[in-house]
């Protein structure tokens, strides 16, 4: 029986897309059929909707983008520059 040196060998890499990737599209097509079937069936909810989100957005920004309103979490004293 003898052994064979294979070191030299390479595997040649596969063609083709791996089973990840092919879940993957058929998930975003499953995805973007759903979306589109739920859409114009439901379109009227969703467009009647559309008419809340500014008013839903001044909240949102007003929580999100003031940062507090400038309230300094370090000490207290608003001149001191260890509080900035």
């Amino acid at each position: 029986m003898s052994v064979q040196d294979h070191s030299g060998y390479q595997e040649r890499p596969q063609a083709g897309m791996s089973a990840k990737a092919k879940a993957g599209l058929v998930l975003t097509g499953f995805l973007l059929i759903a979306g589109v079937l739920l859409f114009t069936e439901h379109r009227a909810h969703v467009l009647g909707l559309l008419i809340w989100l500014p008013l839903l957005a001044c909240p949102l920004m007003h929580v999100f983008m003031h940062g507090g309103h400038g309230h300094h979490h370090g000490g207290g004293r608003p001149n001191d520059p260890g509080s900035v």
